[in-house]
């Protein structure tokens, strides 16, 4: 618990600034250094090593594809060529020693975990107000948190015990009911400072839909560790683990808002920058 008022005492205020008032090119750069780190713990709980190739190819790749949806997107398809190329060339020329789990790990780490966290970028470009960018967040930690508690307090019915012994159905349902609240809490915020109206019934299928998403992700990303036999995926952030540890939900609401944005802008979109 320490650990994690410490984190959020930190954190929380860097994550502001950098979202809302840094420049574009700083909130690039914090994404890019995320991506990066992201891919290499991915590469380093399949292989088991700190060091390797694949580690470092990894980390570029997954830094270049939010680096070039910054400012060069027609040419990341190049990009990922480039990689599978060079990875499966390597894995020829070692003659089996690189697994197919690891190359595979440094695909998926490089291209979907860049391209995931490159959301931000995407959805800043589309001409919203930076506001909008903490949504990935809040509708991921808020879930996380809410469904902590709960389960701390109400947990009875095992949701998934054997991908995460200690998660639970209440805690499942706490953390959407919290993403709900915090929601809505979100469109009155908009709406009382920045004029923005956002109308209750899509923010609150849009916190649902989003709370899902959430566990999955935090879910998928155990599930990986589980088969590897890795407790967390780095120590970044102390007793909170490594970067995958703590945004793995994030991972996966970003592209989901950015989609369920584009699609229904007229419901949540009142103001432009």
């Amino acid at each position: 618990m320490k650990s994690r008022i410490l984190v959020a005492v930190l954190g929380v205020p860097v994550l502001i600034y950098v979202v809302l008032w840094a420049p574009s090119i700083v909130m690039m750069t914090a994404l890019c250094l995320l991506a990066g780190v992201g891919s290499m713990e991915l590469q380093q709980c399949v292989s088991g090593v700190k060091r390797s190739r694949l580690v470092s190819l990894s980390a570029i790749v997954s830094i270049f594809t939010v680096e070039w949806y910054y400012d060069r997107p027609e040419v990341v398809a190049l990009l990922f060529l480039l990689e599978g190329v060079i990875i499966f060339c390597d894995a020829i020329f070692k003659g089996g020693k690189i697994k197919f789990q690891q190359i595979m790990a440094a695909l998926f780490g490089s291209i979907a975990i860049g391209w995931s966290f490159s959301a931000f970028l995407r959805l800043e470009a589309s001409g919203v107000h930076r506001a909008y960018l903490l949504l990935p967040f809040l509708l991921s930690f808020a879930c996380d948190t809410f469904a902590y508690f709960a389960g701390l307090t109400l947990g009875r019915h095992k949701l998934a015990p054997k991908v995460s012994p200690k998660k639970t159905v209440e805690g499942s349902i706490g953390g959407l009911a919290g993403n709900v609240v915090c929601g809505l809490l979100f469109a009155y915020g908009m709406d009382r400072w920045f004029g923005a109206s956002i109308a209750a019934v899509p923010m609150v299928l849009l916190s649902l839909i989003c709370g899902v998403v959430a566990q999955i992700g935090d879910l998928s990303f155990s599930l990986i560790k589980r088969e590897f036999g890795v407790k967390d995926y780095g120590h970044i952030f102390l007793e909170h683990g490594g970067v995958l540890d703590r945004f793995d939900s994030v991972l996966f609401v970003a592209p989901a808002v950015e989609i369920i944005l584009t699609l229904f802008p007229t419901a949540f979109f009142g103001l432009l920058k």
